[in-house]
């Protein structure tokens, strides 16, 4: 992976994060300034990890799919299918266009979809289904980790308050 494309993911990622933690900063307004940013830092860095691995996992679910596996590397991150990501990422603020966002994924998913077809050899609709499998498997992965971290960190709160 490029440098470009690596700063492009961490900026998706954190930018995905900033969605999600800013608006739980607002709600307490006792979290330290220190304490968000790091949150925002290590939340943005899981995020980019995640939307790096999203084409390795469908080339893995379409090397599953078919009965040979291809030779050659899977696809890749490249600039043009990361800027559409960043966009989405953006916009994943709440209020600001749910559906927006969710219609920028698939369109993300299906700029995938094509590398994959062609490096695998497929077929579109199939390489299709494995993206949207491989980004819906991550995306509960990740929402199960969030509400795992949620749950323990607030354990921790209240034995600090007994």
């Amino acid at each position: 992976m490029s440098p470009v494309v690596v700063l492009l993911l961490v900026l998706a990622g954190v930018s995905e994060a900033a969605g999600r933690i800013l608006p739980l900063a607002v709600r307490r307004p006792g979290m330290s300034r220190t304490l968000v940013a790091g949150l925002l830092l290590a939340a943005g860095l899981v995020e980019a990890a995640v939307f790096a691995l999203w084409p390795l996992t469908a080339w893995t679910l379409a090397e599953l799919v078919l009965s040979s596996p291809s030779p050659g590397p899977g696809p890749e991150w490249t600039p043009a299918l990361v800027v559409p990501l960043l966009l989405a990422a953006v916009l994943a603020f709440p209020l600001l266009g749910p559906f927006l966002h969710l219609l920028l994924f698939v369109g993300v998913g299906a700029g995938l979809a094509d590398p994959l077809a062609a490096a695998t050899g497929l077929g579109w609709w199939g390489a299709v289904g494995c993206v949207a499998v491989a980004g819906a498997g991550l995306g509960v992965a990740v929402e199960g980790v969030r509400r795992l971290v949620v749950r323990i960190s607030a354990a921790e709160a209240r034995e600090s308050l007994v």
